[in-house]
């Protein structure tokens, strides 16, 4: 996973970070010191995307720094 990046704003792994800003949220706040993922399939049914504050399918990192 050494060439994915997290936002830190909105915790979506990326593959790449070529635009160098979030393909979700925009943010340009973006890094490789994360650790831990979740992938959420359907948001309105899962308990950890409304923790997490998700609304968006996807891979979200757990942790990050």
């Amino acid at each position: 996973m050494a060439d994915r990046v997290v936002c830190r704003e909105c915790h979506r792994v990326q593959e790449t970070a070529e635009t160098g800003a979030c393909e979700v949220c925009g943010s340009t706040s973006l890094t490789e010191d994360w650790a831990g993922y979740v992938v959420i399939s359907h948001p309105e049914r899962s308990e950890i995307a409304q923790e997490m504050g998700v609304t968006e399918p996807g891979k979200y990192a757990l942790k990050v720094r």
